[in-house]
Parts: C-alpha cells; structure tokens; sequence
C-alpha cells in the first residue's frame, strides 16, 4: 500500500497554501469536455505542471489545469483534464484528483468521461447518468491502493453512485429539457479500443456504455465518503456496434457537439447541489 499523505505532502501542501477557498464540489472533466471551464467563473487557474509531483497528462482534450471557479456562489474545484492507466500511471497517480479533492474539503465529486455507446438504444451525443459502474478489471488495484478496509469503508459503497446525487442529476434534466439515459458504466484499462468480441461479453453482463475511466476514481471517492456521481457523453458506438471505424478524433468532435448541452446539465446540477 502507498501511504499518499506521504507521497503527496508537497503537493497538497503547495496547493493548500494555493487554494482560494474551500470547495464543495470536485468535478473532473472527460476527454473533450474540457471547454465547461469557461462556463464558471474562475477565480484562480493552476497548471498542473506547475504543481510538485504532479503527472502529466499527455492525451488530446485533457489540458492538464486545476480551476478554483464560482458559479452561483458555489466553490468548486474543476480538474480540466485526467490521467489514465493507458498512459503508464499506477493507481495512485490515477486517483489524484479525487484525493486532492478530498484533502481540500470537497465533500460532493462528479466525475465526467467520453464513453463508448454500448446499449444500442444510445446514439452519439446522447448523455447517461451512471447507475452502476463494473470495476471488474481493477479490483487488484484498488485493493493495493486502499488494501482491506474498515466497515465504515465498505459502507461506503453501498451507496455508489450516490443516490441522492443522482436524483438532482435527474431533477436537473428534467428541469432543461434533456433528454438523459440512465445505464451502466463498463472500465477497461485500454490502452486500445475494446474488440467488437468484447463488446459483446460487456453487453452480455449489463453494460451500456464503454471507457477508460472513472471507475476507480468513484470508488476511491465513495471509500473516502465523498458523495459521488458520473455522467457520460456517448461520443461513439462502441467496436462492433457499428461499422465506422474507432478514433480519438470522432471522440473530441462528437464532445465538443454537445457541449452546451453538457454545460446546461452541469450549470443545472452546481446550483441545486
């Protein structure tokens, strides 16, 4: 086990003395969904490699900058940008930004993720709220980063995703007129795109949706009692689905697409939380 009070002291120590305020929300934005930030007011603007110790981030979309914004009088802290096990990172660098977010007093985190479209009553562009996430493939993981917890730990999971967190995502869509799906999120570690093969074992098991995050940053989350929620913008069908060949491209495009709907969901869920 990685004691990260211990390898992160620096850091969050540098962004403690930084920080303008205490937040209330977390949220960490999904390939191509970065452009939220410049809906929010921001007070203050971090770039991550600026920050001791922090991982680069080195995917397309993901700008590596942690914003202390405002909107409505809510503080939140915005991680315009993740790292991903795809990219050569260990769990503990994985999960950074939801211990951050815990260590500076963020008591609600949403997760946000680009995300293949497995259930074929889904469409590119369409967003779904998280009901359940499969962690499957990164139980090992999570088990050497939090090792074996204490009853008020695996309580904790009982209710992930948060279920009241979930209903003022509901209420929110329902309050702008979109049109939310509600399904499963299904994690593989990447770094490929899954075959169509796989897809369908997914499919199989109950997965709507298909990506390479998320997962084990919400159970950290919910492990460390944070209320958490995730939403996913359905940017392609997942390999199989289809016949059009997979890219990053059709990712970012089909993102940036929706993005004034994804803001208007947000915007929506920031001022009833």
């Amino acid at each position: 086990m990685v004691d990260l009070s211990f390898k992160y002291k620096t850091l969050i120590d540098f962004l403690k003395s930084e920080a303008p305020f205490e937040p209330e929300l977390s949220i960490i934005l999904g390939s191509g969904l970065g452009d939220f930030a410049e809906q929010l007011k921001i007070i203050k603007s971090i770039s991550t490699s600026d920050i001791p110790g922090y991982p680069e981030s080195t995917v397309v979309g993901h700008k590596g900058k942690i914003h202390f914004a405002e909107y409505k009088n809510k503080k939140i802290i915005l991680f315009q940008g993740r790292v991903h096990f795809y990219e050569g990172y260990n769990i503990n660098e994985c999960i950074l930004p939801v211990f951050i977010s815990y260590k500076l007093g963020a008591k609600n985190l949403l997760l946000t993720n680009a995300a293949g479209g497995i259930n074929k009553k889904f469409s590119p562009g369409d967003l779904m709220l998280a009901t359940s996430l499969n962690g499957i493939l990164i139980k090992k993981e999570l088990t050497d980063l939090i090792g074996l917890t204490n009853q008020t730990g695996k309580n904790n999971f009982i209710n992930l995703p948060d279920p009241d967190f979930n209903n003022i995502i509901k209420k929110s869509a329902e309050t702008e007129k979109i049109n939310l799906k509600e399904g499963v999120y299904f994690y593989t570690k990447g770094p490929t795109y899954e075959t169509p093969a796989e897809i369908r074992f997914f499919a199989k098991y109950g997965a709507d949706a298909v990506g390479m995050s998320t997962v084990h940053e919400a159970v950290y989350s919910s492990y460390l009692g944070i209320k958490t929620a995730a939403i996913s913008c359905i940017t392609n069908f997942a390999a199989g689905i289809s016949n059009q060949k997979l890219s990053h491209s059709e990712v970012t495009e089909t993102a940036n697409r929706v993005k004034d709907t994804f803001a208007r969901l947000v915007k929506a869920v920031i001022n009833k939380i």
